[in-house]
Formats: C-alpha cells, structure tokens, sequence
C-alpha cells in the first residue's frame, strides 16, 4: 500500500510527515526551499507531474462587448468591491455579478494570495459562491453579467469568455513556462530511499495513462 497526502505548500505537514516516514510521497504545489534540501542532506527527492492554472472568465455577453483582456490590478479592484460596474472596463451600463469559490477552496486560496495578497482573506463584492469548477461555469453561462475564476481546462470548451491577464492569454504552453502569472508547478516528493511501489506509482503519474488522468482532473500535463 503507498501513503500519499496532499498538501497546498511545500513545507507544510506532508514534507513532515514523508521526513517522519508517515508516507511516502508528498504533494507540493510550490518547490521545497532550497536551504530545506542542503540541510537535509539532499535526501529530497522531486518529481514535476504536471501544472496548474487558474483562468479569469466572464460571461459571454460581456466578453463580445470588447471586455477579453484586464489587469491584476483590475481584478483586485473587481473582488475588492472597488469596480463594481462593466461601464468602467469598457464594457456596458451594468453592475457586475461576482463569483468566487467556496471558503477552503485551493482555487480560491491562489486566486486570493496572488490578486489580493493573502490567502484568508474576505471579498467584499462577491454576492456568490461557486463550490466547484462545474459550479462556477454554469454560474457564469446563466448571469450575462458575471465574473469568476477556473480551472484552465474548464475554460477551453468555449462556453465562457476566457480573459488575458495583464497581456498574457492562458494557454497550455504559458501556463507551462509560467508567462501566465495565475500558474503553479505540481510536484511529488520522497525522502531517502525510495520504495518500490511509491516509485511505481511515480512512474505512472508522470507516464500517458497518469498525465491523461491529471488532464481529466483539470490540470495541464507535462
């Protein structure tokens, strides 16, 4: 049987508990510092799985009015309660309807920490909340006026209008190089020596079938 645990930053309890020999991988979505490697005696061991993106939508009503592209200072403006109308973005005489995910959320905990600087923290202007991607999308399909924030692949089928984020469009390949600012690397992390069946494991994440599975799940593949 292989232990594995998620945890959303590098140095949280699954690098504790893969040191402790509580599991034997780890998830990260953010690299072990370098100073935690050295003084450990390089037993870290890291693996790239795959990447995550998060894509700023509106609804298609207001993407065909000419609103595709905003700043991350306008998206702070928006969550913060500052912007409050599409008049103001070149958009129509209409007050917008803003979405976020769900307290506890890992979306919404990236969304908050990169636009509006700390994870925990209250968006005034937001009136309502989405408690999955699905959620989200069909929030955003049935308010003609409405903002929110996905998964990148929930974004691709074209139902919802996808924005450029201070000049960047989220595609695979930026959200893979990291030009799209709204990314993040996903890594598996071992401690010493590595067990066979953990390594297996690895091995099949990082292969076709598991990179198919992280695609099915909504991230992008290596």
């Amino acid at each position: 049987m292989i232990r594995v645990i998620y945890f959303p930053d590098a140095l949280y309890a699954g690098i504790e508990n893969i040191v402790k020999g509580k599991s034997d991988i780890a998830m990260a979505s953010s690299k072990v510092a370098e100073l935690d490697i050295i003084s450990s005696g390089y037993k870290f061991k890291e693996r790239l799985i795959g990447h995550d993106g998060i894509v700023i939508v509106v609804s298609k009503q207001i993407y065909d009015t000419g609103v595709t592209s905003l700043t991350k200072d306008q998206v702070k403006r928006i969550y913060s309660g500052e912007i409050n109308n599409w008049k103001d973005l070149g958009g129509p005489d209409s007050e917008m309807l803003v979405v976020a995910r769900e307290n506890g959320s890992g979306t919404r905990d990236v969304f908050n920490e990169y636009v509006l600087g700390r994870k925990m923290t209250e968006m005034p202007s937001a009136c309502i909340v989405a408690d999955s991607n699905e959620e989200m999308k069909r929030l955003i399909n049935e308010n003609k006026t409405a903002i929110g924030y996905l998964g990148f692949s929930y974004s691709e089928d074209g139902s919802v209008g996808v924005i450029t984020l201070d000049g960047v469009k989220p595609t695979a390949e930026a959200i893979k190089n990291a030009s799209y600012e709204l990314a993040r690397q996903l890594y598996f992390y071992t401690y010493g020596d590595v067990k066979p069946g953990a390594q297996a494991f690895i091995d099949f994440m990082v292969g076709p079938k598991g990179q198919k599975i992280a695609k099915e799940y909504g991230f992008v593949p290596l």
